[in-house]
């Protein structure tokens, strides 16, 4: 088989022809010196769709989530996450080496938490404890293949907070994909957090960037971390550009990338070489291999078929769909998922 179907991350994905188009025809400026309307556009775009004050537009969701974290904490402090959360996992111990922050971890059911989870381990003030400072969300959940958080999930946890004086921050690495399967309004969500974590380059298929979202005062702040952090960009309008493109054009059509994550789960259901199927909500199909099989094993299996994914871990394969997956790609993974032989 040529042709090779990459289901490894929504982060492969190439712009589009009308992306492209967008990129070209941006008015661009220094946007260290404030001057790239277009990038002034993105934030003040989605500042405005999550009815929060301001908008800062970095290099990656790594950097937005990691300047949030400093804005809200101070050394010796302690963050609350999952013990499976993107911040904690993923970003190379960047709460430690940039916030000189402890992490408190808790196991919500496929990464969400819960006040019931939360509020037992918020330290009291003694010290000998760091200071409970920061709860984060993820939404959705990577590892927990997709799971979203409800509107009313969210609110639990935020008035939580708001009683134990914390701060909220969101990392939504595909929070349109929540937004979308659950049908939640994203003006609503400014209310809830303190800060907001945008990705542009998964589901919404820009090539690279994130915005993080808060407070005039937080993102003056943050707007300082960036610049120390190396992520002030000059002429980032072209960037900019191609994340209120998707914006405008990739929103909706992230319910076909979670039809087609559904297709995928369905045919893994009826195959002997998997155990367990987690039933996708978004764009993530995770599926654990029976006990006779490695995970690496079926990973290389399914390459050699053209079906390019990554294994999670010892026992589990991880799918994401996106723009750049057509339903006639879906139709050929699931022929071959039949009649696969490890």
């Amino acid at each position: 088989m040529e042709q090779k179907i990459d289901f490894r991350s929504d982060t492969v994905t190439k712009p589009t022809a009308g992306m492209l188009d967008a990129m070209m025809n941006a008015k661009v400026g220094d946007d260290v010196y404030g001057e790239d309307e277009t990038v002034h556009a993105l934030e003040t775009k989605l500042a405005s769709m999550f009815q929060m004050e301001a908008g800062l537009f970095c290099p990656s969701g790594t950097m937005t989530n990691q300047i949030a974290i400093k804005c809200f904490t101070q050394p010796m402090d302690e963050v609350i996450c999952d013990q499976t959360a993107h911040v904690y996992r993923y970003e190379g111990g960047g709460i430690a080496y940039n916030s000189l922050a402890s992490v408190r971890l808790l196991y919500g059911e496929r990464g969400i938490l819960t006040p019931e989870l939360i509020e037992p381990e918020i330290n009291e003030e003694n010290i000998h404890y760091p200071r409970t400072s920061l709860v984060v969300l993820e939404n959705t959940v990577n590892k927990g293949g997709g799971k979203c958080y409800t509107l009313e999930q969210i609110e639990a946890v935020h008035n939580l907070c708001n009683i134990k004086g914390l701060k909220l921050h969101l990392d939504g690495a595909r929070l349109f994909n929540a937004l979308v399967a659950t049908g939640d309004k994203a003006a609503l969500y400014g209310h809830f957090f303190d800060g907001i974590s945008i990705c542009l380059s998964k589901g919404l298929g820009a090539p690279v960037g994130s915005v993080l979202l808060g407070s005039n005062e937080m993102i003056k702040q943050a707007r300082r971390l960036r610049k120390v952090l190396g992520g002030g960009m000059r002429q980032a309008g072209f960037l900019a550009a191609a994340g209120i493109y998707a914006l405008d054009h990739h929103v909706d059509r992230l319910a076909q990338d979670h039809q087609h994550a559904k297709a995928l789960a369905n045919a893994l259901e009826n195959v002997n070489y998997v155990e367990k199927v987690m039933s996708p909500e978004t764009n993530i199909v995770l599926f654990d291999v029976a006990s006779r099989y490695k995970a690496v094993e079926v990973v290389r299996a399914l390459g050699r078929k053209g079906i390019l994914c990554n294994a999670t871990s010892a026992k589990t394969i991880r799918l994401v769909t996106h723009l750049d997956v057509s339903a006639a790609m879906i139709e050929q993974t699931i022929e071959v998922i039949g009649k696969l032989e490890v």
